[in-house]
């Protein structure tokens, strides 16, 4: 397959000269952001990676607290993700996303209904707690139900011709043809069958109801259930166009979501950031450069524009 990310491994890539580059970026009195922020947006994680085990061994020091203490504020935070291998990040978000008070379902829905089941897998076996038991913690009721569904990981794969007619048919009578809606059906259909088959039910759907999915579920259900249900139909439809979407909600209006903005950003500019810069073209009047942009000041700009990676003005 062709590679779709901004941010690839770099050709003559030496670990101890990058190390050496990054230890002068932060000797002496004062720090050259500018040097360490052109270094590790050039570099894939798997590389960075070496690069932190190389200066331990040079310097007896861990890179990522040298950079904590000679950074600060949203680049620091960029920074420090760029640095976490990427199922330990996805697993720190999750974490952070259930301790505390109250629990931040955005995260759980983002990263249960992007990601395929292969991933969530490898994330569950790094969570230690085997069954992710604690991942659904505050959670209730049929929105926990469908990231329990998500967190097994045991979508289908392919599409089962001889279930699409069903799927629609059992959708359509679990909500716009029933006073009250089954949420179990939405639950196990969406949940456990592949983005390839539910774009077919989509389509199958659409024929015999007369709407469109996601203005069924706009009906039919509410609060974070809705949320998790058009998240994965959205990726089912597909899924550079939900981070394009994500993006753009993290940053429209006043203010700036950045933990949204960083966890995107990282997280899929080895993956389909590409992808994700022509549906964010396609469906908004600008591009995801002019945006960020037009959102984000100083070195934590720099960094995001060079992993965005490009305009398409």
């Amino acid at each position: 397959i062709s590679f779709k990310g901004t941010v690839k491994p770099h050709s003559g890539f030496n670990a101890n000269n990058d190390a050496e580059v990054l230890y002068k970026a932060m000797k002496g009195f004062g720090t050259d952001e500018d040097a360490i922020l052109q270094l590790l947006t050039a570099r894939s994680n798997a590389q960075r990676q070496e690069i932190k085990a190389a200066y331990k061994t040079l310097h007896g020091k861990d890179l990522v607290d040298d950079l904590m203490s000679e950074l600060g504020g949203k680049f620091e935070s960029l920074i420090v993700t760029l640095m976490t291998p990427p199922i330990m990040y996805e697993v720190t978000c999750l974490r952070d996303a259930i301790k505390g008070a109250g629990t931040d379902e955005k995260v759980l829905v983002e990263i249960l209904a992007s990601r395929s089941p292969n991933e969530v897998n490898q994330i569950k076996s790094l969570y230690k707690r085997g069954n992710c038991e604690d991942v659904t913690g505050d959670t209730g009721g049929h929105f926990k139900r469908m990231l329990v569904v998500l967190l097994q990981a045991s979508r289908q794969q392919g599409i089962q011709e001889d279930l699409i007619q069903s799927d629609a048919q059992a959708l359509f009578v679990a909500g716009e043809q029933k006073y009250g809606t089954d949420e179990g059906q939405f639950i196990t259909i969406l949940g456990n069958r592949s983005n390839a088959h539910l774009r077919r039910v989509f389509e199958e759907y659409r024929r015999l109801s007369g709407y469109e999915i996601e203005e069924s579920l706009q009906r039919e259900t509410s609060g974070t259930l809705q949320e998790v249900l058009l998240a994965v139909v959205k990726c089912a439809r597909s899924v550079p166009g939900y981070f394009a979407d994500s993006l753009y909600g993290a940053m429209k209006g006043a203010g700036t979501d950045d933990q949204t903005l960083i966890r995107i950003m990282v997280t899929r500019s080895e993956v389909d950031m590409l992808d994700i810069r022509a549906e964010f073209r396609k469906r908004f009047a600008t591009s995801l450069h002019k945006m960020i942009q037009g959102d984000t000041s100083g070195d934590y700009r720099k960094a995001m524009l060079l992993l965005c990676g490009g305009d398409d003005a």
